[in-house]
């Protein structure tokens, strides 16, 4: 009996089988401002030759799953022969959803997978509970950790004891990935070059570019500068989809001042965008949004737990997502929880390895877990029971 692990984010879909390696696929479909009318679906992006004005078709609508028609073309996909060749009646998948999710759609899952797809087993969980299985794991002595996971649709910041997840200390921050891209591409467009259609070139300028300030106000003086002085100036390449396949960063010493290059590419000339984007997972409310910075909700969270567990929490706080990846992501965290928190306990922050793919290396090992036919509902108990006992077992 095979074991698919899908951890289903709302920007990639992280699958593989438990024996083997992860791939990390876009759960989404696309359609090219070229070829309207041909949809491709998840890692088809590569064939779209001219990826300008990219139009995203999303299963996920607000951290949930509410498009279900692209959300079953990307599994078919994902199922099907051209990638894990899933014999569904002899396999169980782990799929992931989000905390406190809507029950409405937990039983069209349970429908999708049992009836649908018919899988052997299945069981339905949050992925920071197989980010913590995986921390606890990794590191035995420790009973206590808080998942921050910081993706595409929100943050969520939940403690985990002995691998029970504390429902009272759940946070939610509406912030993510995709406010961070809609956010620079605003910004752009206002001071330099229109660029509101182009979601997936703006995401790479994010990734490839945007840093986490250790000092915010320091880093704007900076901005300010003039000529070699200013040290936060970068000259982002812009991909023309014939000799620039994809955009990257001029080097430092290529760079020209004025910003009047001879070449003839297109340039996106980035200062204090940089890191004032990243900015709002830190202060939400640079942007009007009324909520707490990461931190602030770090600590909101275990200060509402029991006082004797809080020490521990501060000292295993496990980063997933991958907002974590900005440069300086995990130095500012933990330097602003060092100020915020009580002066005598120590405070640590965990980045990983690939804060992406934590919680499906997590879900790999708990399919090798002993206890792990007694976790899932197989396809005889949802035939039998219906969704309840789906309800019964999967502690969402």
């Amino acid at each position: 009996m095979a074991t698919l692990v899908l951890d289903n984010g709302a920007y990639t879909a992280k699958i593989g089988y438990g024996q083997e390696k992860v791939s990390v696929i876009p759960n989404c479909q696309f359609r090219s401002k070229t070829s309207r009318l041909k949809t491709f679906t998840a890692n088809q992006l590569d064939e779209i030759k001219d990826p300008s004005g990219l139009f995203y078709i999303l299963p996920y609508q607000k951290g949930y799953l509410v498009n279900w028609d692209v959300q079953r073309k990307v599994w078919d996909h994902l199922f099907g022969k051209e990638m894990f060749k899933v014999d569904f009646a002899d396999t169980s998948i782990i799929i992931t959803e989000p905390y406190f999710n809507f029950s409405s759609i937990q039983e069209s899952m349970n429908e999708i997978l049992f009836e649908e797809y018919q899988f052997q087993s299945a069981l339905r969980i949050n992925a920071g509970s197989l980010s913590s299985h995986h921390f606890f794991h990794s590191k035995p002595s420790e009973i206590c950790c808080l998942v921050v996971d910081s993706g595409f649709s929100f943050t969520h910041i939940a403690p985990y004891c002995r691998s029970k997840k504390m429902n009272d200390g759940i946070r939610r921050i509406n912030v993510g990935g995709k406010l961070l891209t809609n956010h620079l591409k605003e910004i752009i467009s206002y001071r330099q070059l229109h660029v509101m259609d182009e979601t997936h070139v703006i995401n790479q300028v994010k990734e490839d570019v945007c840093y986490v300030s250790q000092q915010f106000y320091k880093d704007m003086e900076m901005a300010q500068s003039k000529g070699e002085d200013n040290s936060v100036m970068r000259d982002y390449v812009l991909p023309d989809f014939s000799s620039i396949k994809k955009g990257f960063c001029k080097p430092r010493e290529e760079m020209v001042l004025s910003g009047k290059y001879k070449t003839g590419e297109q340039i996106l000339r980035l200062v204090n965008e940089r890191f004032a984007v990243p900015e709002m997972l830190f202060h939400p409310s640079d942007i009007g949004i009324q909520e707490m910075g990461i931190p602030e909700a770090i600590v909101d969270s275990i200060q509402s737990l029991p006082e004797e567990m809080q020490p521990h929490f501060y000292q295993n706080i496990v980063l997933t997502g991958g907002n974590t990846l900005f440069p300086g992501f995990r130095e500012r965290l933990e330097a602003e929880l060092r100020s915020l928190a009580p002066a005598h306990l120590p405070v640590s922050v965990l980045l990983p390895e690939n804060p992406i793919t934590y919680a499906w290396e997590g879900g790999k090992l708990l399919a090798h877990s002993p206890d792990y036919d007694e976790i899932v509902v197989t396809r005889d108990d949802y035939e039998e029971n219906g969704h309840c006992i789906c309800e019964d077992k999967f502690d969402i």
